[in-house]
Order: C-alpha cells, then structure tokens, then sequence
C-alpha cells in the first residue's frame, strides 16, 4: 500500500509501517472500548466509538496510501492517540488504573513508525496531552463512577504482547541492514537494478532503479513478479543459473529478454528489451542471492541497426524494382520497332538491296536487337520473381506439346551446330497443371544453353517421365560440363560460368537464375549432375496437380536453399536446388 512516488528505503519503511499501525490500532482500541467504555456509556455508544474509532484510523491510513505524504497524518494520528488513550485512561479509573501504563505506548510506537528521537520526542508529547486531557475526558463523559480493576491489566497485556512479532522484525531488520546498505552504494555505482532473491528464484526486494530502468514499481518484482516477465526461451537458462547458484556457485552471468510496459499507444505487440543480468552470491549470505540487473546496450544497438539494414534493403529492392520496371519498359518499345522495321526491310518489302552487304547489315540489326530484347525481358522476369509479383495462371496442357513447340523453335539452332536435338517423352507424361508459358520458358532456356555450351556434333536430349504424383523432366547435352568450383555460383543472376570456351558466347547468367525462379513458384525441385567435359544433365520435378499456393514471396531467386552432393557413382557433380 505505500505508495509509488516513495522510493527511498527508509521513506517507504517509515510509510508501511504507519499504514500498519494504523489498520491494526483499530482493532486494539475495540477491544479496550469493550472492557473499559461499556460499562459506563453503555452498548450504543461503544458500537459508536468503535465505528468511529475504524473509520477515522482507516481513512489516515488510506490517505497515506493514496498521497504518499505523511506529516499531516501523522500529527493526526498523534492527536488522535493523545484524545483516545485520555478518555479509555478516565474510563479505567484515572492514573491509578494499569491502563496509565499505556503512556509509554505512544513515544515507543511514535519512535517505532519514525525511527528517530525527534518522532520519539512528538509521541511523549502526545503522550502527556493524554494525561492532561484524561481530568477534562472525567468530567465530559460519565466516567466518574469507573473503578480500578485487576482486569484492567489485560489491556496493557494485550499491547506488550504486539512486541514480540516486532523484536523478531527489529532483528531480521538488522540482518538485512547491511546487505541493503550495499545493495544501495552497488546502486550509486552502476546505472543497474539491485535484487535479493530467495534459493528458488522469489524476489524478496527490489532497488528503486526497477522505475528508471524497467519502468516497473520495485513491488511488481517481488515473489515471481520477475520471473513472469523473462522471456520464455531464457527461462531455461535463467533457472539453470539459479541451480548452479544453489550447488555452490558464487557468481553467474547469463543474456535475457525481459517484457517491460507498453508505451501506451499499444502498437507494440511485445515489449522485451535485452538485458545483462549476473548473480552473485556471499559466503555469508546463505541461500539469498544478489542479481545485478542492467541493460545490456550492445545487443539493443545491434537490433536497432539490423532494423535500420533491412528498412534500407527493403527501400533499394523497392527501387531496383521500379528502375528495371521503367527501363525495360522504355528499351522493349524502341526494341520492337528496331526489329519490326529491320523485319521488313530484311524481306526487301521495299525494294531489293543494291549491296549485298546491306541486307545482312540489317540481319545483324535484327538479330541485335531480337538478343537484347531477350535479355530485357529475362531482366523483367527475374525481377518480378524476386519481388514476389510475377503472375502464373496454371492450366491442364499436354507437357509433350510444349515440348513439341520448344524443339521446333529450337531446331534451326542445333542444325547450325551440327547438333542432334532429341525427344524421349514416356507415354505416361500426360498432362501438367501448371503454367504454360512459364513451362516453355523452363524449356527454352535449358534447351538454349545445353546447345549453347556443347561442341558441334554433339547430342542434346529432352525427356520427361511421371513418378507418382510429380511430372519429372530433363534436358542432358553432351557439352563442355561444369567445373566443381563453379558450382557455388550456378542459378545467380548475372553470373555466368567463365572458361575457354564459354568466353566464346553472348551471355547474361540470367536464364538458369530465371528457370530456379519458375521452378520455385511452382513448388518444384531443380537438381544439376555434371561433369567436366561428359556434359550435363538438369533435371526438374513438378507437381502434376500443381502449385498449393503462390510462394514468390517465401522462394525468390536469391534465397532458395540449395544443397550440393559430391562424388556420384559415376563421378558427377549434382546440385540440388
């Protein structure tokens, strides 16, 4: 009950125990009104003096409680101790009677509330007002008939009989002393937080810095007030630093997260904040601990910059997204123009070419401008897959017609190169729901590197097979194969293998990055065997009923988990992404 603006020790010692005494005097002074008042004012004004007697003491105490000042309740109390003891003196039969004795209650409760001579001091007055004020109590009330009886002492009795709980609170008071008196320099000396702790974790005080550091009132910590607001992943390692602490161990220092208030605006879903916290433990001191609470600033700062890294990763990947959107936008306009127009001149639909050198300028113009506009659009796909934007729309097909489409788009490439393009679909491939187009894509850009990257007259094979409920195919070449070195940068954008002979050829890197992506949105599987010089094999597994769900956001390009197994039985290399 005493009350939050209080923080000193001995301010909040002062005001726990006058609220104490001032919710238990009541009690006394019933007792007292019983023996001593009824028998001359009868029941009625007994009941009166009792209510009277609760509702004045628990109001001083409850304003204590509310305000946290206590001078003016405590020259109220003293008054209204001196008026009281003064009238059950006259009740009892003046200063003959045993009840006199309870003079010596007022300095001793006044010095045991304060703690000092000057508050001593104030109770002797107050009890020599109650000795004046009990001839003057004798003539205002009917007390003149009270005789003196041997009963009278249980009154006194009863009051002395409450310093015996007090003797053992003077000395556990004392023990205590030096421990809090150090408790409070430690405090002086670091911006930390002080507690005493019980063998098995309750707190059994805490040091006012509890308000600055963890804006908590130091009495929300007692019992498992702290334990409650631990973390719950490092309640294990806080217990198992309490064990070791209970073996014998004279210090441990552990990391954990403690929930502190909301800020009141109530946006905050959780409020844990890192602190350090170490525990310490005197020869003398037992089974009590001491635990050093402070925050812990390096692991607060770290958070706070990841946070600010990611708000600017986040912001550049927003920006790199809006400049590949422009850019390719305003490069594929001009693209298509420089092609259509270089189409149609390639045709001689205006004329024949009076140079034969003219016409295969404008194939070389055409052709340019038809790689580059690949290349845009491999940008623009690549982007869109990281960003989480790019839109699939499955549909049942046939995967062998898009197989059909791939090789005839593909067939004038591998003739050039001498290179036999090959179909081995099993009959029981049947249909896909997945994609068309982005299916196509897999194929075009598999197809267009195995014939890119193998020697002429060498074999390029596309096959496809349905295990179970997935639709697994592959494109295998016999072409330059991929060095064990290599394989950590396989399916970067931008990054392509560099050798003798792929320095030969036009390239981004973008197209394995691209098929990782459409793999990924389809919840799909992409494994890679190769080997120097025997060729490659990628092989990739679809879903024959589809996706589940869109997961751009969850597998984007950059951030698939891959795996890599060396040393297959015949030798090869295998990436699985």
């Amino acid at each position: 009950m005493v009350h939050p603006s209080i923080i000193g020790q001995s301010d909040r010692e002062r005001q726990r125990r006058f609220i104490g005494v001032m919710l238990a005097a009541p009690f006394f002074a019933a007792g007292a009104a019983v023996t001593l008042v009824t028998s001359g004012l009868g029941a009625a004004v007994t009941m009166a003096v009792i209510f009277a007697a609760f509702g004045l003491c628990w109001f001083v105490a409850l304003l204590v409680a509310a305000t946290g000042k206590m001078a003016i309740a405590s020259w109220i109390a003293l008054a209204m101790a001196g008026i009281s003891l003064g009238s059950l003196i006259a009740a009892a039969g003046g200063l003959s009677s045993p009840v006199a004795m309870l003079v010596v209650a007022l300095p001793f409760e006044a010095w045991w509330i304060g703690a000092s001579r000057r508050a001593a001091l104030w109770g002797a007055v107050s009890a020599a007002v109650a000795i004046l004020a009990q001839p003057l109590a004798g003539t205002v009330f009917p007390f003149a008939g009270a005789q003196t009886a041997a009963w009278h002492w249980l009154v006194p009795l009863a009051w002395a009989l409450t310093l015996i709980p007090r003797a053992s609170a003077f000395r556990n008071t004392a023990d205590a002393a030096d421990v809090v008196d150090t408790a409070d320099r430690l405090e002086d000396i670091i911006d930390a937080v002080i507690l005493r702790v019980a063998r098995h974790g309750e707190v059994l005080d805490a040091s006012p810095k509890a308000r600055t550091l963890l804006k908590l009132p130091p009495e929300l910590l007692s019992g498992n007030g702290l334990f409650d607001r631990v973390h719950l992943s490092d309640r294990v390692s806080y217990l198992s630093a309490l064990a070791d602490m209970r073996d014998g161990a004279l210090s441990r220092r552990l990391e954990l997260r403690i929930r502190l208030p909301q800020n009141g605006n109530g946006l905050v879903a959780d409020n844990y904040r890192p602190f350090s916290l170490d525990l310490v433990r005197a020869e003398e001191q037992g089974d009590v601990f001491t635990l050093v609470l402070r925050e812990n600033d390096e692991i607060a700062r770290l958070r706070e910059d990841l946070a600010a890294a990611n708000e600017a990763a986040a912001s550049a990947e927003v920006a790199k997204g809006r400049f590949l959107a422009v850019v390719s936008h305003e490069l594929r306009t001009p693209l298509n123009a420089i092609i259509g127009f270089s189409d149609m001149l390639l045709h001689e639909m205006f004329g024949a070419f009076k140079d034969p050198r003219q016409k295969e300028y404008v194939g070389l113009v055409r052709d340019s401008g038809q790689h580059l506009l690949a290349v845009v659009t491999s940008i623009l796909d690549v982007s869109r897959i990281e960003s989480g934007v790019y839109a699939t729309e499955p549909e049942p097909f046939r995967f062998a017609d898009a197989v059909d489409m791939c090789q005839s788009m593909m067939q004038l490439q591998a003739q050039a190169k001498n290179i036999d393009l090959q179909v081995q679909i099993a009959p029981d491939a049947g249909d896909i729901n997945a994609d068309q187009r982005a299916v196509q894509q897999m194929l075009i850009n598999l197809v267009s590197n195995a014939i890119k990257f193998t020697p002429d007259g060498g074999d390029v094979v596309v096959g496809a097979k349905r295990i179970g409920s997935r639709l697994h195919f592959w494109v295998r070449d016999t072409g330059i194969g991929i060095a064990e070195e290599d394989f950590a940068n396989l399916g970067k954008p931008f990054m392509q293998i560099q050798n003798d002979y792929t320095r030969r050829f036009e390239g981004t890197g973008l197209g394995l990055s691209l098929v990782k992506g459409l793999v990924a949105l389809h919840e799909g599987t992409m494994s890679i065997e190769s080997m120097p010089g025997e060729g490659t094999t990628v092989t990739i597994s679809l879903p024959v009923n589809g996706p589940k769900g869109h997961q751009a956001e969850k597998a984007g390009v950059l951030t698939m988990p891959v795996a890599m197994a060396k040393g297959d039985r015949n030798g090869s290399l295998r990436k699985t992404a």
